[in-house]
């Protein structure tokens, strides 16, 4: 699962190049400036008025794009797995566009399909992280399982009680 520490992004970019450049042909930076279709990242930093946050897919556990999606475009391997895209079933109707929660679902610029994240799924099954996760410098985005997620939590609420109960004890 992709988690985001909002309070860690510098708005750099970098996460974009990333994954626009893991999606090329040549997956080399010189060769796929020149590449068509041109590269196209499936994250986007927004910036707050006060922060900066990457945006991509959320994988939605009931998700919205795959029960809206007319030709099963947008699919599940298993329960587990991240929201697929087949380009090839998809029709650009951008339904998918309008149910999806996030708006990180976008129309490609010809406009005969969407491109969405697929949480580098090819890198992953080849126990690398996603490539938005490689090039943040500052591990504003990170690749953890579900169970790290919520240990961390547990242990960030426990800590919280800790210090409420010293300071109440002063």
């Amino acid at each position: 699962m992709l988690v985001v520490r909002v309070d860690r992004c510098l708005g750099c970019r970098s996460c974009e190049l990333a994954c626009a450049l893991e999606h090329t042909a040549s997956r080399d930076l010189e060769q796929a400036i020149y590449e068509v279709p041109r590269p196209r990242a499936r994250v986007k930093v927004s910036q707050g008025a006060e922060f900066a946050i990457p945006l991509q897919c959320r994988q939605c556990e009931d998700a919205p794009c795959v029960a809206i999606c007319p030709t099963r475009a947008l699919h599940r391997a298993d329960q587990d797995s991240p929201v697929f895209l087949d380009h090839d079933r998809c029709i650009g109707c951008t339904w998918c566009v309008l149910a999806c929660p996030f708006g990180v679902i976008t129309l490609d610029p010809k406009g005969h399909t969407v491109i969405k994240c697929d949480q580098c799924f090819e890198r992953v099954e080849h126990g690398e992280l996603p490539a938005c996760v490689s090039a943040c410098p500052t591990g504003a985005l990170q690749f953890k399982a579900i169970e790290e997620v919520v240990a961390e939590k547990r242990e960030a609420s426990l800590l919280q009680i800790e210090r409420s109960l010293s300071v109440d004890a002063k």
